[in-house]
């Protein structure tokens, strides 16, 4: 057994206890395991034995024996989210094809959904959003400080595959350090470190490296939107405007040919043949929304529908090729309409969330979140016009994440004038004590260790 597994084996079996007793802690802990992949890094026992699971598993027994507080927050898009694994089971129901593929599937979703709602119920103080904020940027900066590495070693080989689990396709990987961007850099300038602020800095600069490498057009328009975002917010748009021209000219004269070509291919559509199956596949899409309007053709059965509407072999991977239309396609406008609800509700509250920032004393960590998350967000929406990415795990996380944060916010809004930030983050959210599910742990009532909160 490698020194690796030793490692990941020592993480995951110190935070059982942990987790146990404050199943905050586990969900570090899940967080790092699922983002980071550390388990990937491995060749013994710990690469395929299902760490995430165990650690859940802990995490929600913890919860259900010892925790005071409620399992999630009934806000809006917890509700929505619910309803979009309704509506995935149904038309999953109707499905032409359910093997085992497809039902693992349709597990995994609802791993990803079970983990969201968990999440919101968790973030009860600044401190907690911070760590789990923290916890994704800094385990997902960890693949884009390594990619820039291997990048520059290689002499900018391209990467074909991300590093494993949600994170295995190209454009998955590109997509996830697009969206770590945002949250690397405001997490970074809020720190009173200035070797922290250089770090992330840095760490950003770097990730730029490996998201050009994957060849992942979509992520590339993704990152645009994210720069564009960062100066639409900046405070100094001129200066930021002069400093986009040196970084295009630094773009053109450092960036390895085969990625301008690459890049190049998105104004000339018509001489690729990954865009024009692009096209195709989008076309498909349109029709298979026509043919099954209602409930869709199932989840994962866009490919097993494709050969219905061409009547000849493709060299690509019959897929949407757009989240949107994916989840349209595949859950069928029910389905469709709530994962948009879903986009429309988180901005809403976001914009809410920058308002009131700016509106109240000590507001300025809330003013900073929700312009970092926009900016995450902005760089979904756009990458998932081009990616098959409708079930993407880190989309999930931020909804629930935005839901627990305007809990916060809105908690510390309502404290009295003369309680400091760092008063209120000492203070539990009032919330009564739930029964099982319902809302209260089945164990004695004892306090909850100041620690984790």
């Amino acid at each position: 057994m490698g020194l690796r597994t030793l490692f990941i084996f020592g993480v995951v079996f110190i935070t059982i206890p942990l987790a146990w007793r404050v199943p905050f802690y586990g969900l570090l802990t899940f967080s790092w395991l699922a983002y980071m992949r550390a388990q990937d890094l491995t060749w013994g026992i710990a690469r395929t034995a299902r760490l995430s699971y165990v650690v859940a598993a802990v995490m929600f027994l913890g919860w259900f024996v010892n925790e005071r507080r409620r399992f999630t927050v009934m806000d809006i898009r917890i509700k929505l989210m619910l309803a979009m694994t309704l509506a995935t089971f149904v038309s999953f129901a109707g499905a032409r094809e359910q093997n085992e593929w497809i039902q693992n599937r349709l597990l995994e979703f609802v791993k990803i959904i079970l983990i969201a709602v968990f999440t919101a119920g968790q973030l009860t103080t600044r401190y907690r959003v911070k760590a789990l904020l923290w916890t994704i940027a800094l385990s997902l900066g960890f693949f884009g400080v390594k990619g820039a590495i291997f990048g520059v070693l290689s002499g900018g080989s391209v990467i074909k595959q991300g590093p494993g689990g949600m994170l295995e396709d190209n454009n998955d990987f590109a997509l996830a350090l697009v969206m770590n961007l945002p949250l690397l850099f405001y997490l970074g300038q809020a720190e009173t470190n200035k070797w922290v602020r250089r770090g992330t800095i840095t760490a950003c600069c770097m990730s730029v490296i490996p998201i050009l490498l994957t060849h992942s057009r979509g992520g590339f328009l993704a990152m645009c939107a994210v720069l564009g975002v960062f100066w639409w917010r900046s405070r100094q748009r001129i200066a930021g405007l002069a400093l986009v021209g040196v970084v295009v000219v630094a773009f053109f004269l450092l960036v390895p040919d085969h990625v301008l070509e690459r890049i190049g291919m998105i104004s000339d559509y018509k001489g690729d043949s990954s865009a024009m199956g692009r096209l195709m596949a989008w076309g498909v899409a349109r029709d298979m929304i026509l043919d099954y309007p209602l409930l869709g053709v199932g989840i994962r059965n866009f490919r097993h529908h494709f050969t219905d509407y061409i009547d000849f072999e493709v060299s690509w991977s019959p897929v949407a090729h757009n989240s949107y239309l994916q989840i349209w396609a595949e859950g069928g406008t029910i389905a469709f309409v709530i994962y948009m609800a879903l986009i429309v509700t988180t901005f809403w509250q976001l914009g809410k969330l920058r308002r009131l920032g700016m509106s109240i004393p000590g507001g300025n960590w809330i003013f900073n979140y929700a312009r970092m998350i926009e900016a995450c967000m902005a760089g979904f929406v756009v990458g998932a016009m081009f990616l098959n990415r409708g079930h993407f795990d880190l989309v999930y996380h931020l909804f629930a994440i935005v839901t627990g944060f305007a809990v916060v916010a809105n908690q510390q809004a309502r404290q009295p004038l003369g309680v400091t930030t760092d008063e209120f983050d000492m203070r539990p959210l009032e919330i009564k004590p739930h029964r099982g599910f319902r809302g209260s742990g089945a164990g004695p009532l004892r306090p909850t260790p100041t620690w984790g909160r």
